[in-house]
């Protein structure tokens, strides 16, 4: 906590001195120039050039280099000594530079110091947060926090994302997000099981995409968060090996190689785990009369253990054609198998709360997956900087089975088969105009088909056999969506701006097969986007911006095969959801100091028929007790408006701060109708005003004798829902590390959730039912991990240029 007060006060003191500091107006000048790499003359983006005033060395200013190495820099005329720096590499220095005029420093080229790798005090490390105008990079490698967890806990630990106990992601507190891998949308059915399978050793970073363009899907109106995996680009035969074992169960091997050459580049990465993630559940219950008086109490508890074996490969071979094509081709292979014995107890009371009795409910679920795909990625480019086209093809296939025999009064046999087929086009075009404008446009077409067989057998006392229970259907989903975009974007002095607009066609079935029900949902939607940016100083920045995003429901928001873990508590989807459109606005601002970076902004969106989960009474009873279910509703409109800000703070060279802080506030207005037990209807009124609020803090130290430190903390404060509210709940990690065998392996130790309180905490009122309850997904996780590299020193950065999917930032202006 003093850590992060004394961030604050630096940060008002920082805005303080920005805000009233005045100096005599002196002449600005321009410095101009491009940073390279000596050996491959490749340019370097983020080096650093640094202005120190020779008749006042307190006085410091500088910049960093754009994507394509060129800097261009406004100072007050005067003389200089000048340093370009970049993370390992030698400085170079030019002292005494009496600047008068706009100068043009030529092209410098740096040398790599292969004295600093070694070194313990300079060792290179890239920052864990990277904050650009449209996006936030979080870098993976260097967070020792993640070391043999997996995705879910790489998201977990990112800046402005929350991963709840369920592992159900949100940006910003908006679960409406858009999830991708390497650029395109994960290939799994399930996608929160998914995130649990990947190691995390296998991501390189992670992209915070707020309010993305309309280059990219219009998917999550909560904005799209991308991540990245390890691609080698190193020359040479080199990789990374991590192996992990933990407690509770977690024993995990992971290794990356990579071998290139002049013509092509071959990678792999291949991983296995074996995990157990135990956890539990209670939910204390008051059940009422029609009159409103107390009838009985029912205190349930549920204990878990969530056991998965799982291996994943990756096998890519990236081909130069000429010195301006390139081809990549990459299979993906995952396969996984587990169990998840789960145990229920219902303790009975009567009115008075008087114990009754207990009743014993254990669901032994097993399960099993795999998918395959196969991708394909050509990129052309033409003889002007940035003039390219890119084709991208993908199909993959997806197979789950879960099945379970749940042992209670009337014993069921559950078997839920899911079949995934996938198939994905894209094309981008991209040609810059002039110096400062680029149009871009491009197509894509997704195309998804889904089935699901979901079978319950019920045991009959009568005739001595199980049967088939009317929970049991044949569920199809079939997606298929086209969408073509433009934009075009141009830099007018300090001022940037962005159009695009997209267009899809979505074309959807929703077909029951065991009721012969059949709907399709035809609707095409045009998704508009403005960006503008303005340059205030050579460190500081402006930006507004605007998207119109849509979210369709899936899975298991539209599957009516209910979860039958616990036969009064029942979560079962709704087909007939329609999906939901969001507005959204967003007004950011960026400033960098020497040891600080702030960034923060300001949003507002409006989504049309939002979807929210409700409780209710089915209308059927289970020995006597009112069966309850959870389902999702379009409920009519949801406006959500907030701020954030996100910190990096460097006091020393031995310690690195990053915090992030986000308030927001959601307006929910609707109301929906059900019959309940006693046939009546019931009107809900949904209508709900919350507030609500999460902070972040992450700290690095680097002690003596190479021991590296980092901590962080969480805190969700209380949510009030539009049937209760959840509690607010505060977790913490901690992680040590230190390198061996002459940094060419490091040990790390990490705890995740050292109070064990990562939970969710919540309480419901219904007029049947008041519940209260917590629920944690997994408990207190202690992981210890070695990785080796060979012919890879640690930390070092990819100095080839890549694609990424969706960079609209370069023309944008980077302070």
């Amino acid at each position: 906590m003093k850590n992060f007060k004394a961030v604050l006060v630096l940060f008002f003191l920082s805005i303080t001195t920005f805000t009233f500091a005045q100096r005599p107006e002196a002449k600005k000048i321009k410095v101009t120039g491009k940073v390279i790499e000596k050996s491959s003359s490749q340019p370097l983006e983020y080096a650093t050039i640094v202005f120190q005033s020779v008749r006042n060395p307190e006085i410091v200013t500088g910049g960093i280099t754009d994507p394509k190495g060129e800097f261009d820099i406004e100072i007050d005329a005067g003389n200089y000594d000048i340093r370009v720096e970049f993370i390992s590499f030698k400085t170079v220095e030019f002292k005494a530079r009496n600047l008068q005029a706009n100068t043009n420093l030529g092209t410098i080229s740096l040398t790599d110091d292969s004295t600093m790798l070694e070194g313990v005090e300079l060792r290179a490390e890239a920052s864990t947060v990277e904050i650009k105008l449209d996006k936030r990079v979080y870098n993976v490698g260097q967070d020792m926090m993640v070391k043999g967890g997996t995705v879910s806990d790489v998201l977990d630990n990112v800046p402005s994302v929350s991963v709840d106990v369920e592992g159900n992601v949100s940006l910003r507190g908006n679960e409406n997000v858009r999830i991708l891998i390497d650029g395109r949308p994960s290939n799994a059915i399930n996608v929160t099981d998914a995130l649990r399978l990947i190691p995390a050793d296998a991501i390189d970073k992670v992209e915070v995409i707020t309010n993305p363009s309309a280059r990219y899907d219009a998917e999550g109106g909560g904005g799209i968060l991308n991540i990245i995996l390890k691609k080698g680009k190193n020359q040479g035969l080199n990789g990374v090996v991590t192996g992990t074992i933990g407690d509770p169960r977690n024993y995990g091997l992971t290794g990356n190689i990579n071998y290139k050459s002049e013509n092509f580049n071959v990678f792999a990465t291949l991983g296995y785990s074996d995990r157990n993630s135990p956890g539990n559940s209670k939910t204390d219950s008051e059940y009422f009369n029609e009159d409103g008086t107390t009838k009985n109490f029912i205190n349930e508890r549920r204990t878990n253990n969530r056991l998965r074996e799982a291996y994943n490969g990756s096998f890519g071979a990236e081909w130069f054609l000429d010195k301006t094509t390139t081809w990549i081709n990459t299979v993906s292979y995952r396969r996984d198998n587990g169990a998840n014995p789960d145990q229920v107890l219902f303790y009975d009371y009567d009115a008075d709360f008087n114990f009754t009795g207990v009743r014993r409910r254990f669901n032994d679920q097993n399960n099993s997956g795999e998918s395959v795909e196969y991708s394909s990625n050509l990129i052309k480019k033409f003889k002007k900087d940035g003039h390219q086209l890119t084709v991208d093809f993908s199909t993959s296939i997806n197979k789950d089975d879960d099945n379970s025999y749940i042992y209670d009064v009337r014993d069921q046999i559950t078997d839920n088969v899911q079949r995934q087929n996938r198939n994905l086009l894209q094309t981008d075009y991209v040609l810059p105009i002039g110096e400062n404008s680029r149009f871009e446009a491009g197509y894509r077409g997704d195309f998804t088909d889904v089935t699901t067989d979901f079978e319950v057998q019920t045991f009959n006392d009568i005739t001595n056999q199980f049967e088939i229970d009317p929970y049991s259907n044949v569920f199809e989903y079939k997606e298929y969506v086209n969408a073509f975009y433009s934009q075009f974007g141009s830099k007018i002095s300090k001022f940037s701006y962005l159009f695009g607009l997209r267009w899809e066609d979505s074309n959807i079935d929703v077909n029951l097969i065991s009721d012969n029900s059949f709907t399709n949902k035809r609707y095409n939607n045009f998704f508009p986007s403005a960006f503008f940016a303005y340059e205030l100083s050579e460190k500081s920045n402006v930006t507004l911006s605007y998207s119109r995003r849509i979210q369709r429901p899936r899975g298991r928001f539209l599957n009516p095969a209910a979860n039958l873990s616990s036969n009064i508590n029942i979560f079962q989807g709704n087909p007939d959801l329609d999906p939901a459109m969001t507005h959204a606005v967003d007004l950011g601002y960026l400033k960098r100091w020497s040891k600080l970076t702030f960034n923060t902004s300001a949003y507002v969106n409006k989504t049309d028929d939002v979807f929210q989960f409700i409780r209710r009474e089915s209308g059927s009873f289970v020995d006597g007790v009112a069966e309850v279910l959870t389902s999702p509703i379009n409920l009519a409109t949801e406006y959500r408006m907030g701020f954030e800000f996100t910190l990096n703070y460097t006091p020393y060279k031995w310690w690195r701060l990053n915090g992030n802080f986000n308030f927001f506030r959601n307006e929910t207005i609707g109301e929906f109708n059900y019959t309940n037990t006693r046939d009546e209807l019931v009107t809900l009124n949904l209508d709900n005003v919350a507030t609500s609020w999460f902070a972040r803090i992450n700290s690095k130290v680097s002690l003596p004798y190479g021991i590296d430190w980092q901590t962080n903390a969480t805190y969700n404060a209380p949510q009030k829902t539009a049937q209760g509210r959840n509690l607010g709940v505060i977790s913490a990690n901690l992680a040590l590390s230190k390198d061996v065998l002459k940094d060419k392996g490091t040990i790390a130790l990490n705890v995740s959730d050292i109070f064990n309180s990562r939970k969710r905490i919540f309480e419901t009122n219904l007029t049947s039912v008041i519940s209260s309850g917590e629920m944690q997904w997994r408990e207190r996780q202690i992981n210890l991990t070695f990785t080796y590299r060979f012919n890879k020193p640690k930390n070092e950065k990819e100095r080839m240029p890549r694609r990424e999917n969706g960079d609209d930032g370069d023309f944008m202006g980077k302070p």
